[in-house]
């Protein structure tokens, strides 16, 4: 496959970055401040993925599930978990080296990510300083994600096709992102949603490694 992919855009959270303490904590606290039950960190596997006004939205009790009290919460965590989110957040073992050996190898790299793009720039560049050519998070003015926009956005600006890409992310909504975009769609195993999702929503491989990417491209 080395002579096949030219380019690979990644998600963040659940791929490129384990961020599910940090989201949870962040949540937590405001959530708890407002006097609204809390979820356990791992139960947020299942709340994220879909941008932070769906994940304030998931949180919330289902009768409080409308505008009038999503906006104040989601603004509250908005603001208290961007000045948190590097706390607990952390590089999946692997990513860091497998970077650099993909931008030696003359790959082109890329994030596309449902968090909000100022977080999603913020985190990118202070764990992966210049490693990728370009980083978009969820903005106002484009679809998120499943939607292939941001993903054509990507491969318009790298100047080449979609064939030229592989997209690494860890949910239905990635796989669904890649199919959608006609870009090849593998699944992170390692990430926060099961691999029986990711095969469902179109990945054609599922890695249990970051080691194992490297193999695909240098088959």
């Amino acid at each position: 496959m080395s002579d096949t992919f030219k380019a690979i855009i990644f998600d963040l959270d659940g791929t490129l970055l384990y961020t599910l303490e940090d989201l949870a904590d962040s949540l937590n606290d405001v959530l708890r401040a407002e006097g609204l039950p809390t979820h356990p960190t791992d139960a947020y596997r299942f709340m994220v993925g879909n941008g932070l006004e769906r994940l304030v939205i998931r949180a919330l009790p289902e009768g409080l599930r409308i505008p009038a009290h999503v906006r104040p919460i989601l603004r509250k965590f908005v603001e208290y978990y961007r000045e948190n989110q590097c706390r607990r957040t952390r590089p999946y073992p692997g990513l860091p080296e497998l970077l650099e050996r993909l931008a030696g190898a003359g790959l082109r790299l890329a994030v596309l990510s449902n968090k909000a793009h100022p977080n999603t720039v913020e985190v990118v560049e202070h764990f992966f300083p210049g490693r990728f050519q370009m980083v978009l998070g969820m903005r106002p003015e484009v679809p998120a994600k499943p939607d292939p926009a941001g993903a054509l956005e990507i491969v318009a600006a790298f100047g080449m096709r979609p064939e030229d890409f592989l997209y690494l992310g860890d949910s239905d909504v990635d796989m669904k992102t890649a199919v959608a975009a006609g870009l090849f769609p593998v699944g992170a195993g390692w990430g926060y949603r099961p691999r029986e999702e990711l095969t469902a929503a179109g990945a054609r491989v599922v890695i249990e490694a970051p080691e194992e990417l490297w193999g695909m491209i240098h088959e």
